[in-house]
């Protein structure tokens, strides 16, 4: 049996008291376990605060930003090992594996070529300074400089190549060390991802740790330095949120959770161009990359009423194409969910859907008698004013149409009915359009995708989550923001702002200076 360890306090540890089973959602085949309890966390916290804080100050942000390329570099090249794990543990597709292990690298290569726009090391200037008195001589100049704490970090089952990488990029890049705890069902990819970063001893001790099974007596032992970055659902979103020892610490807390993401079709859209080819490519992509288990992909497909059976047409075309089976057999483009529980909550979600909507393809009706597979699907609103259709997330490959009359404000009313969303995207070449609803759409979104025919061949689609902008978003998506360059060091530095005599300042703080917006 493959028992998988915590790295933790410079050395591998077994787990102890309940064992969670992890299996190839394809086969049903045990492929391990996981150890929920035995890990001492509060040695854990002490190693990185004693070793890892230190090692981490005494290097460079050019340093820091070496050492992410460095990992970057190795990790890409045990790249057909780790998607091979990924397959076997994850269920993923080849490319779906690629897009996961490629997002962690590429992740971890940006942020190390960011180091080169840092200064040499310390706090480095937010913005620009101000005039605060009736002279320029009393002056105001905020500064960024890393808190003394530890980063715990809590990801989700979904990407457990790329979630952890981006987290450990943006801490490890402002000098704090990070405890990664990976979603239970896919662990053994980030565990083995674990393996190579400890054996390669890019990173100083301490700086890197890992824990498998539960972390929750950890959030226990956080104080007002330390920081938590979780991506999951709502539900243990609001648990960790409201964590008494982190409500009365004041510990930061970076929450990014469900989102029902919408994808809006205007009605200027040509069927026959560009526009609409890149809306059903990728609202098709959202459907069936990863299964649907994506944060970002697109949940609830708002068509213009007069367009509804075309683009209904167009998009069942497009997915049935999609081959479903193991991932291991290359014909196939889309594999099972990840464990049997989500395969549990995607078909009991499915059915809710099914009391406003009506199947256009798929259905939660089993597959096959093993494995973990569920049909590509799409549906119809019969209301697309339903409550449930913008309250419940069906974490898998489902979609819904939902018509609208055509109108900007029409679309942004029903898009802003998800409670707040980390992406939707908009397909359009009318500019009125795309600015209302721009304006009225961004304060409830984290991002806002506009496809239009000149972005054909030259964008990423909506799912893909770059680490030049912010990944988050409001209410139901969890309030939190990743990323965005510079932005992405924040939840891990104190702002602070520094007052008096200008020229004094200046010899003080020195002449670097790197806005971080």
């Amino acid at each position: 049996m493959n028992v998988l360890l915590s790295y933790v306090s410079g050395r591998w540890q077994i787990g102890s008291g309940e064992a969670k089973t992890l299996h190839d959602p394809s086969t049903e085949a045990v492929l391990g376990q996981v150890h929920t309890g035995g890990v001492d966390l509060a040695a854990a916290l002490q190693h990185a605060r004693g070793k890892g804080l230190a090692a981490l100050g005494a290097t460079s942000y050019l340093e820091r930003g070496e050492m992410l390329k460095s990992l970057s570099k190795i990790l890409h090249e045990r790249r057909d090992e780790l998607i091979a794990i990924s397959t076997q543990n994850g269920g993923n597709t080849r490319g779906d594996a690629k897009f996961d292990l490629d997002g962690m690298t590429g992740t971890l290569a940006f942020y190390g070529n960011l180091a080169g726009s840092l200064p040499t090391s310390g706090a480095f200037l937010d913005g620009d300074g101000l005039q605060l008195g009736r002279t320029p001589r009393f002056w105001g100049q905020h500064v960024l400089s890393a808190r003394p704490g530890v980063a715990l970090h809590i990801n989700a089952f979904n990407f457990p190549a790329w979630g952890m990488g981006e987290k450990m990029a943006c801490a490890l890049l402002a000098g704090v060390p990070v405890i990664e705890k990976p979603g239970t069902p896919s662990a053994m990819l980030a565990h083995r991802i674990a393996q190579i970063v400890v054996e390669s001893a890019v990173l100083p001790e301490g700086s890197f740790q890992l824990v498998v099974g539960s972390i929750a007596p950890m959030l226990d032992l956080l104080t007002a330095m330390d920081a938590v970055a979780f991506t999951g659902s709502s539900v243990t979103g609001a648990l960790i949120r409201g964590n008494r020892n982190l409500v009365a610490r004041n510990v930061r807390c970076n929450i990014e959770a469900d989102s029902i993401n919408a994808a809006v079709l205007g009605v200027d859209v040509d069927l026959g161009g560009d526009t609409f080819a890149q809306f059903v490519a990728n609202v098709a992509t959202d459907i069936t990359q990863k299964a649907g288990q994506k944060c970002t992909a697109v949940r609830r497909i708002l068509v213009p009423m007069d367009l509804l059976g075309d683009v209904a047409e167009a998009l069942v075309e497009r997915i049935r194409a999609v081959k479903v089976g193991n991932p291991a057999d290359e014909e196939n483009r889309m594999g099972p969910v990840a464990s049997a529980e989500a395969l549990g909550t995607v078909r009991t979600g499915m059915q809710h859907l099914l009391a406003v909507t009506e199947v256009l393809c798929g259905g939660p009706s089993p597959m096959t008698e093993r494995g973990y597979f569920v049909a590509p699907t799409l549906l119809r609103a019969r209301d697309a004013g339903a409550e449930v259709l913008h309250a419940l997330e069906v974490f898998g490959p489902c979609a819904t149409l939902l018509p609208y009359d055509g109108t900007a404000a029409s679309a942004a009313m029903l898009a802003n009915r998800g409670g707040g969303g980390l992406v939707a995207s908009l397909y359009s070449d009318d500019r009125d359009f795309l600015d209302e609803a721009v304006q009225t759409m961004a304060p409830w979104h984290g991002r806002l995708w506009i496809g239009s025919e000149k972005t054909q061949g030259q964008a990423l689609g909506p799912g893909a989550v770059l680490p030049g902008t912010i990944h988050g978003g409001p209410g139901r998506a969890g309030g939190g923001e990743e990323l965005g360059a510079l932005r992405g060091l924040q939840l891990y530095m104190q702002r602070t702002a520094v007052q008096g005599d200008r020229a004094l300042l200046g010899k003080v703080l020195g002449d670097s200076s790197t806005p971080t917006s």
